[in-house]
């Protein structure tokens, strides 16, 4: 299915986004998205699945409007690239989400970032044209054929499930356009610095987290005023401020790994 009102000069949504997995060139958690079609996936359905395939990761992004909520439950960073991508932090060590449990259940009462609510479908640019084309990703554990959740329905026609999917990606898409400018002009004015942390883990040991940057308030209260009025103008204050406030989140990833090692010795 395409969306005919995307631009091409908006392309590539997830492949500037900092959000590949690694060694593929695919966006994180695809593995093989193709593009929906009435004829080919006329009897596709999707299967029921949990959220445990985000159980190794530690870091996934995030849109700019989200950072108001995201900022109540992870840090928010940025990431180290040029595209300075805001990420929420999952984990503090690499191949742990420390908010997904064995049953690939999220942790209660907790936001699920849009990245990982958006699986399995996902836009992509259709070959030498100026349209976006819904994909789902086509692996064994996410589709069947002839299952109750269908893509289309006897006539070919998409079903609620294939349209409501087709709005999310279109507002997600819509949302990670104002993100990367969003990025680009923290970037440009300097403001990102890089940061580390070290987390004591409460049994004497310490782990140490880096690779991400976030915004200096000492550099961030040095910009110039016609760059302030901007921001200011554009909406971005309230963003900015979220990104911040998220600081007071590392604590709680902290905590949620102590628990985590108090379970396992159990």
């Amino acid at each position: 299915m395409a969306d005919k009102k995307a631009k091409k000069k908006d392309k590539a949504v997830d492949a500037k986004s900092g959000a590949e997995a690694k060694g593929t060139g695919l966006p994180l958690f695809y593995k093989q998205p193709v593009p929906i079609d009435s004829k080919a996936h006329v009897n596709l359905s999707l299967k029921k699945f949990d959220l445990s395939f985000t159980s190794e990761v530690n870091a996934v992004p995030v849109n700019m409007i989200e950072m108001p909520q995201i900022c109540h439950f992870y840090p928010i960073a940025f990431s180290p690239d040029a595209n300075a991508t805001p990420v929420a932090i999952l984990g503090l060590r690499d191949g742990e989400n420390l908010f997904v449990n064995g049953k690939g259940e999220w942790l209660s009462k907790t936001y699920v970032p849009a990245y990982i609510r958006r699986y399995p479908f996902i836009f992509s640019e259709m070959p030498e044209s100026d349209k976006f084309s819904l994909c789902i990703d086509k692996t064994d554990a996410v589709t069947a054929e002839k299952g109750d959740q269908r893509l289309f329905n006897d006539k070919g026609e998409p079903t609620a499930l294939t349209n409501n999917a087709l709005e999310f990606c279109k507002s997600y898409h819509a949302a990670a356009l104002q993100t990367q400018a969003f990025s680009k002009a923290l970037a440009d004015a300097g403001v990102l610095a890089e940061r580390s942390v070290q987390i004591n883990t409460g049994d004497n040991k310490k782990i140490s987290f880096s690779g991400f940057r976030i915004i200096d308030e000492k550099k961030l209260a040095e910009i110039d005023d016609k760059t302030f009025l901007e921001w200011r103008q554009k909406g971005w204050l309230p963003f900015i401020y979220a990104h911040l406030f998220s600081g007071a989140q590392w604590q709680r990833l902290t905590g949620l790994l102590g628990d985590r090692a108090t379970a396992k010795a159990a």
